[in-house]
């Protein structure tokens, strides 16, 4: 049993080293990969085509739903901002007819009557 854990703790030791000096030999790589202005240039570019090529599928994507009228994320976003100005046109609607409304009852109501001043004797 001791000889069975010792030998375990030998290859967790090992496999522990090998993944050490794998992970300084990826680094030194991939360090020395980066430093090449042409591998630099490549990836440069290649994530500017693939920038544009999503661009081109969500515009594509975009159409297909226009064409099978489905309403799209830019759609709902646009609604949503629409329903969002109406409500506040809205409400500042229900605010200046209130004061209206305020106004008309102040006006209707009789002024107070003061009481007749008693002459003095």
């Amino acid at each position: 049993m001791a000889y069975e854990m010792a030998k375990q703790r030998n290859q967790d030791n090992v496999w522990q080293w090998l993944v050490e000096a794998g992970e300084e030999k990826v680094s030194q790589v991939a360090g020395e990969v980066l430093q090449n202005p042409r591998v630099t240039e490549a990836v440069a570019g290649a994530l500017k085509r693939a920038a544009e090529t999503k661009g081109q599928v969500d515009k594509n994507l975009e159409r297909v739903m226009a064409a099978l009228n489905v309403v799209s994320r830019s759609d709902h976003e646009k609604l949503i901002n629409k329903v969002g100005a109406l409500q506040g046109s809205l409400v500042n609607i229900n605010i200046k007819l209130d004061r209206l409304l305020a106004d008309q009852e102040t006006k209707k109501r009789p002024a107070p009557r003061r009481a007749p001043k008693k002459k003095k004797s």
